[in-house]
């Protein structure tokens, strides 16, 4: 028995109450786009997942082939009627069992979609504001860079913008440098220079990030840097944007009283939709 709001009922009707994802964030995930029932950018994800696994020390099961996932990431999206334009998110944790030293390896699976207005990314050159979240850091290790359902910086993180009137808030590493938004990677545009953390930083490995950084290398004019950000070249910069898979690019306009141009995030937008229609 459990004790779920006042109310003792068995563990069986709770199936949660002994998920390990849920007791101590021993999970892993991925957060896809499907567009006109095609999984964007599948190879990344698959191969970010089971690098994920590894490095968390999960069983990776052998049937647990790209092609598997494909078919049970659509079959999803079809059952929800969202096969044509969808946000996806696939969760694997580790099997029930032990405390903090698991009793198996082995791994199950949630797989869940939600469909999604614009079938392409739509770029939103709209005011968009943000601020240094302070409270808590992300620290400068392999596990910070990917994703886990252990989330409690970003958590809090996104209360504290709501609570500021923000709409989103940048997160410092245990140095002190800037390492990415609450919802994906970091991009700063300063002098024809386009700056982004460096993993090692602690930032996620993002996919769209990957997507970026390729794009803008085939632009004139624009030369790419994987550095350290601190507080002090946000103010200098001339643009600032984030990414993410699920939004595509989404322009800074404001942090403090610093404000920012967009044409670059536009550009690189329009490249990232032409990419995905070929």
């Amino acid at each position: 028995m459990v004790n779920y709001n006042g109310m003792l009922v068995s563990s069986e009707e709770q199936s949660w109450s002994n998920n390990r994802s849920f007791l101590y964030g021993d999970g892993v995930f991925e957060t896809l786009k499907i567009r006109n029932q095609k999984i964007l950018f599948l190879e990344d994800h698959y191969f970010r997942l089971m690098a994920s696994m590894r490095i968390v020390r999960m069983e990776i099961p052998m049937n647990f082939t790209m092609e598997f996932f494909e078919e049970q990431i659509l079959s999803t999206a079809k059952a929800n009627q969202c096969a044509d334009s969808a946000r996806v998110r696939i969760t694997i944790y580790r099997n029930e069992g032990g405390y903090y030293l698991p009793e198996t390896n082995l791994v199950s699976y949630i797989i869940q979609s939600n469909p999604l207005e614009n079938l392409d990314y739509s770029f939103d050159a709209i005011p968009y504001e943000v601020d240094l979240y302070k409270d808590f850091h992300v620290s400068k290790q392999l596990l910070s860079t990917i994703k886990t359902t252990n989330k409690m910086v970003h958590i809090t993180g996104s209360i504290f913008a709501k609570e500021n009137g923000l709409q989103n808030c940048l997160l410092l590493n245990d140095e002190k440098n800037v390492v990415e938004a609450l919802q994906g990677n970091l991009f700063m545009l300063m002098d024809n220079k386009l700056i982004t953390p460096p993993i090692s930083d602690g930032c996620l490995n993002g996919i769209m990030r990957k997507k970026v950084i390729a794009l803008s290398k085939s632009m004139e004019n624009i030369e790419i840097l994987e550095v350290s950000i601190s507080p002090f070249d946000l103010q200098k910069a001339d643009e600032l944007f984030m990414t993410n898979v699920v939004k595509g690019i989404q322009s800074i306009t404001k942090y403090r009283k610093k404000e920012y141009g967009t044409d670059l995030a536009q550009q690189l937008s329009e490249k990232l939709n032409e990419s995905i229609r070929n």
